[in-house]
């Protein structure tokens, strides 16, 4: 089996679903298929509607036995702006009716990866399936769903769905628009993270039938040799240690940590608080500049950590904080669980169905930083409860949540999307 999967950032960019393709991809190649990944030059997410942010020169490569190909970005000329503008313009659109065509037009005004679409146009590679992903950056998505219906392969999308804050649309609907709901319906299969994220599609328009639930996954074999003496030795931490993994940006609530942090330290605390980030957003950047000194000191901000100090920032951590309203799932608290770390989550996205409150960890409201502050002296000050919330999410990571047993899931998906291409007289295209 030859498979395209088509993600807008991939390794050596480290995050939430370039991982989860990234582990997808090698195993199908340790299982002797071919899988090729189509991406872009992108490393720092705003580089698809802002100039100047990081990105990755290599054109091609292959690792791990994965064929890597690379796409630069091209935008329109114009501020940053340009793209939220054309996002919401597109969003009203698509309260009409029948907007649908001009929408998916619409979206590959900017970004756009012109080679990328080139050579979905021209390549003479023979693939047996297609899988996309993140359907709120569709200007990928689009022309491999045209790619997979020229050849008649089966298309399948895993969206990861940020519902944001309950009964608010204001990021849900840049991942719900007209058109993106018309891709999803197109497609062979939709690969789900949560209960939550199933249904809101379903509701949505998607039909049931369509949809497959798999969810986040960890290797606890990979996440084994983590040195909590080591990584305070590093950094010079000598007391409690809050720790946060993961892009650092108003919606994954990086800011409202920090806020919370900030009236701990005012309040006597000695904690320090860790972001270990592989990517940091140009607003997160300028607020950061901004902290006052002294608070600037309580924080380390370590960038594109390697994987061994990952580990030991976990082993050392008291408490692990991601009060984010943009997780699908949220795959860091699963870590975090691995060192028996208690974990608190906001109360958006797929993150309820993943963190039990009360249970093997706490939500919060988004945006509360005093509501988070508690939360973390609670977890700081109570061991005995902070020590149970650990352990209960480690043994549900063993029990639920492990790559091995989610695999399975979605090569299940895989193997019946192909067997309905076969059953339909489709052959490799």
């Amino acid at each position: 089996m030859h498979v395209l999967h088509v993600i807008q950032r991939f390794y050596p960019y480290a995050g939430g679903s370039e991982g989860y393709f990234q582990e997808l991809s090698e195993q199908f190649v340790q299982d002797g298929h071919r899988v090729t990944v189509l991406t872009t030059d992108a490393w720092d997410l705003d580089h698809f509607w802002a100039p100047g942010r990081k990105t990755v020169a290599e054109p091609e490569t292959v690792h791990n036995g994965v064929q890597i190909k690379r796409f630069p970005v091209w935008r329109v000329p114009g501020p940053p702006v340009v793209y939220p503008v054309l996002r919401r313009l597109m969003v009203e659109l698509g309260r009409i009716p029948g907007t649908t065509p001009l929408l998916n037009r619409m979206a590959l005004i900017t970004p756009r990866v012109p080679a990328l679409y080139r050579y979905l146009a021209t390549t003479t590679e023979r693939f047996d399936l297609v899988h996309t992903t993140n359907i709120t950056l569709d200007f990928t998505i689009l022309p491999a769903l045209r790619f997979a219906q020229r050849r008649g392969l089966p298309h399948l999308c895993t969206p990861f769905v940020h519902l944001g804050e309950p009964g608010k649309r204001q990021i849900v609907r840049y991942y719900s628009q007209r058109h993106q709901i018309a891709i999803l319906r197109q497609s062979q299969r939709v690969v789900v993270q949560t209960d939550l994220e199933r249904d809101f599609l379903q509701q949505a328009g998607v039909p049931g039938a369509k949809l497959r639930l798999v969810g986040g996954w960890v290797r606890p074999e990979r996440l084994l040799g983590g040195d909590a003496t080591r990584f305070r030795q590093t950094y010079n931490i000598h007391g409690p240690l809050v720790l946060s993994i993961g892009v650092t940006a108003y919606d994954k609530g990086t800011m409202h940590t920090i806020g919370a942090m900030q009236q701990l330290w005012r309040a006597g605390s000695t904690a320090t608080l860790v972001l270990l980030t592989s990517s940091t957003m140009a607003h997160f950047e300028e607020f950061f500049a901004a902290l006052p000194d002294e608070d600037r000191q309580r924080i380390q901000l370590i960038y594109a950590a390697p994987h061994q100090t990952k580990v030991d920032a976990l082993a050392a951590a008291d408490v692990y904080v991601q009060p984010s309203r943009t997780e699908s799932f949220g795959v860091p608290y699963l870590e975090a669980w691995m060192y028996d770390v208690p974990v608190i989550g906001a109360r958006a996205g797929g993150v309820p169905d993943v963190i039990s409150a009360g249970q093997d960890g706490l939500l919060v409201t988004f945006g509360d930083a005093a509501g988070l502050a508690q939360a973390i002296s609670q977890l700081l000050c109570d061991k005995q409860l902070a020590q149970q919330l650990g352990a209960r999410g480690h043994a549900k990571v063993l029990r639920e949540l492990t790559f091995e047993r989610k695999y399975a899931l979605m090569r299940a998906v895989y193997e019946e999307a192909l067997a309905e291409r076969k059953a339909n007289g489709a052959v490799s295209a």
